[in-house]
């Protein structure tokens, strides 16, 4: 798959989300031309709940406020941040008329067999374009 200027934007935003939130781990994913597919994580584990009240603002060496438990966003807030600021970028960036269908559709993995399947799907989704119904 070779992604114009507005895919490289849906990627690198989707990217963002790993390195924003230190909770997430991103698996597998892929920008298709009117799609995303992606198997997103949220390790819960490494932050706690957020809920920790002794685990209070501190500073770094630099003075800098830092929050060592921070709030884990549910499934919906982060793809919803997704959306928002890929759709900022996207119209910025000149496609006026952009937007993302309302909602998204998500399942939970809860087996190894699955998890390969879903991630075998998605990595050879670009394979199946052509048969895609929006295909040109």
């Amino acid at each position: 798959m070779q992604l114009n200027e507005y895919g490289y934007i849906a990627e690198q935003q989707w990217r963002l989300l790993e390195e924003r939130y230190s909770y997430v781990i991103l698996q597998a994913y892929v920008v298709m031309p009117n799609h995303v597919h992606a198997i997103i994580e949220i390790d819960r584990d490494s932050v706690g709940t957020g809920r920790d009240l002794s685990a209070r603002r501190q500073t770094d060496e630099t003075n800098a406020v830092a929050f060592p438990n921070p709030k884990v966003k549910p499934l919906s807030e982060l793809i919803g941040v997704y959306k928002t600021s890929t759709s900022k970028l996207i119209r910025t960036a000149g496609l006026d008329d952009f937007a993302w269908q309302r909602s998204f559709h998500d399942h939970i993995i809860r087996t190894d067999k699955a998890y390969y399947q879903i991630r075998d799907y998605i990595l050879t989704n670009p394979e199946r374009w052509a048969e895609d119904v929006f295909y040109q």
